[in-house]
């Protein structure tokens, strides 16, 4: 059986035009709903960096965040980014780029529904997510169950197998190994090591991992990419007209470029989007469940920060990297597309590159542990949580040595999955959504 074909072919069928339309129609509705609570975004960013404990739960609302940013600033901000461009142009940047601005709502109102409908375990730890919404708030437990299936399965994919695989994949670009198996297994391997030693520890050690670790790499990225926009100044105007009109009519073939429709370029750029930030998706609740806070909107608040720097800043900076480079014309796969851009910064280029593929790899490796771990636990109970956790593991190995492409579609597939037990949810609790909002709106303007 050729798993490489079946993944592409799911990934396919699950990745259609109903899909795309319901996800960043559920951006639109809930951005509506919510009465525009991206205008909050500057509250959000300063309550966000409050590392006191203001009620009660697992970790702080900072290494909440730190936690569910470690899981969604991965391979998706670069490879994806990337990838996106290779297949629809440039516009697909802009098309990814307003999935993360009306994904901030999503963000918002699926932690909102993970703080409301959350539980105590009989170890006194906290557990949430969509799940745990589905079956207390709509009382619909067989759906949690479905979510939760899914997210043990889409957990392997988009935040295991592909995160270790492209770290695999650059590493081959550069290092050019006469045994290319046996650099997989190496690098495979290494990387299954050091996520043991984390994830063996539970949320609470993964949170102060990832508390130390995003900052770090989020700035260090976003510094080095600045970089190469500045030698590329002279293209920049240029860069940012061929992202706008290639969004709305569609990419002509140019270079090695074959070309793109709008659908084509409307597809690229929301799937990475939703890859990338991961709204709508409904892990990023699973570990805003375990904040530390005193109401459902004030967690809500600052688990939206985490759409707008992922999608809307590193994954902007990407981008505008990608393009202003030229290179997206040669027709280069996005892990080729990718190195030939950063290169163009000599010295320093490949090194900013390599140290954004390194760290954001692991720590998304981490997050997403917490997370499929989780939806274990709600399936089988907390006996689940050791094994899953070795399983884990042993993907990271798993990953390292499949091919490229089998993996990507594979991860797109169970995304798509995933977020489809979680949009429902959204939707049908909008309301409830709504009236969480308005009771603690003091949090929205910081005035009590």
């Amino acid at each position: 059986m050729d798993f490489a074909k079946i993944a592409a072919d799911l990934s396919g069928f699950v990745w259609g035009a109903p899909l795309i339309i319901l996800l960043f129609g559920t951006h639109l509705f809930l951005t509506v709903r919510t009465g525009f609570i991206q205008r909050h975004l500057m509250q959000a960013i300063r309550i966000s960096f409050s590392r006191h404990k203001e009620g009660e739960g697992d970790v702080s609302q900072f290494g909440a965040l730190m936690t569910a940013l470690a899981a969604t600033i991965g391979t998706g901000n670069i490879i994806g980014v990337a990838g996106a461009v290779a297949t629809g142009g440039p516009g697909a940047v802009l098309w990814m780029w307003l999935t993360g601005v009306f994904g901030i709502a999503t963000k918002y109102s699926e932690a909102v529904l993970a703080v409301k409908y959350r539980i105590t375990m009989p170890d006194g730890s906290m557990a949430g997510g969509p799940m745990y919404a589905l079956e207390r708030g709509l009382g619909q437990k067989w759906l949690g169950v479905v979510f939760a299936v899914f997210t043990c399965i889409a957990a392997f994919g988009i935040g295991n197998m592909t995160q270790a695989n492209s770290i695999v994949e650059m590493l081959i670009e550069r290092v050019k190994p006469e045994s290319v198996t046996q650099l997989r297994w190496i690098a495979g391997g290494v990387m299954a090591a050091l996520t043991a030693a984390v994830v063996l520890g539970g949320v609470k050690s993964i949170a102060k991992v990832c508390g130390l670790l995003v900052p770090v790499m989020a700035v260090g990225y976003v510094l080095g990419c600045a970089l190469i926009l500045i030698k590329n100044y002279a293209v920049l105007p240029q860069t940012f007209l061929d992202i706008w009109n290639g969004a709305w009519s569609g990419q002509a073939a140019v270079g090695g470029f074959v070309g793109a429709g709008l659908k084509e370029v409307a597809r690229a750029g929301i799937a990475r989007g939703l890859f990338s930030n991961e709204s709508g998706l409904g892990s990023a609740p699973i570990v805003a469940a375990a904040a530390q806070t005193r109401n459902p909107v004030r967690q809500a608040l600052v688990s939206s920060t985490a759409t707008f720097w992922d999608t809307v800043v590193v994954c902007l900076m990407t981008g505008l990297v990608v393009v202003s480079s030229g290179h997206w014309k040669d027709g280069l796969p996005k892990a080729a597309l990718t190195s030939a851009a950063f290169n163009d910064l000599h010295t320093w280029g490949p090194y900013i590159l390599m140290f954004g593929l390194m760290t954001f790899v692991f720590s998304t490796i981490l997050g997403w542990g917490y997370y499929g771990e989780k939806a274990a636990e709600y399936l089988f109970g907390t006996r689940s949580v050791k094994p899953y956790r070795i399983l884990w593991v042993l993907a990271v190995l798993f990953g390292s040595v499949q091919p490229a492409q089998a993996v990507w579609d594979f991860a797109d597939a169970a995304n798509g999955l995933m977020a489809l037990p979680n949009l429902i949810c959204l939707i049908c609790l909008s309301g409830v959504i709504v009236s969480e909002t308005r009771t603690h709106k003091h949090e929205l303007t910081g005035k009590e």
